[in-house]
């Protein structure tokens, strides 16, 4: 699963996995749609809601699963539609931009530089442990989408509590400090349910399998409380 740059709390950027090579940290940005003209500009679908820092002329992509540079030369958002048109020094004609077709685009982060305090990307939220402030374990943050502005965490409860949906606000979160692991909420404002044995006898519903895609990240979201 690929990666998006998406971040909770402010500064966005999409979900699958990060690249795990040495320190640095590969998050995809873009995916190559097409390609424009005969000098090897590629036509990319903005992953990333941070456009304007990531597609600066200089700056350094990769074609996911590759560690070949894609040094940028020339960039320009798509007037009349989305995305945008970006040029590679290493990418010279139209062949060598139509090998980059359908191809995910990562930028470098440190999330440590790239972010301000309090905020984090969503992959860093995902798998983070949800407690109450009496300590007791209700889940683990298995997702996240958007609603209208606010961002929520779809929680996998754990024991007697069922999956419930954290929204990333002030009223429900005490704690908000992803890179220890650690969320804690306020679980009598969020009226949990209990977990329900299921009913041997009661037939199963078919699963019904969604083929939309996450929502992107557009961030102006009231803020998660920052790490305590």
């Amino acid at each position: 699963m690929t990666m998006r740059e998406e971040a909770s709390g402010g500064a966005n950027d999409a979900i699958g996995r990060p690249s795990e090579r040495g320190e640095d940290e590969r998050l995809v940005v873009a995916l190559v749609r097409g390609v424009h003209g005969l000098h090897g500009a590629v036509r990319a679908e903005v992953l990333t809601d941070r456009p304007e820092d990531r597609f600066v002329v200089g700056h350094v992509l990769f074609r996911e699963g590759d560690d070949r540079p894609l040094t940028i030369t020339a960039t320009e958002a798509v007037a009349d539609g989305p995305g945008w048109r970006l040029r590679f020094r290493e990418v010279a004609t139209r062949d060598a931009a139509d090998g980059l077709r359908g191809a995910y685009l990562e930028a470098v982060v440190r999330p440590d530089e790239d972010l301000a305090r309090g905020t984090y990307y969503w992959h860093e939220v995902i798998g983070c442990a949800v407690r109450g402030v009496d300590g007791t374990e209700l889940g683990t943050v298995r997702d996240i989408y958007r609603v209208g502005e606010t961002e929520v965490f779809a929680v996998a409860g754990s024991g007697t509590v069922a999956d419930f949906d954290l929204p990333a606000v002030r009223a429900f979160i005490r704690i908000f400090a992803p890179r220890r692991g650690e969320i804690v909420v306020d679980a009598e404002s969020l009226d949990l349910r209990a977990r329900h044995a299921p009913d041997p006898d009661r037939p199963k519903a078919p699963r019904r399998r969604s083929h939309k895609p996450a929502a992107s990240p557009t961030p102006s979201e009231p803020s998660p409380p920052a790490e305590s």
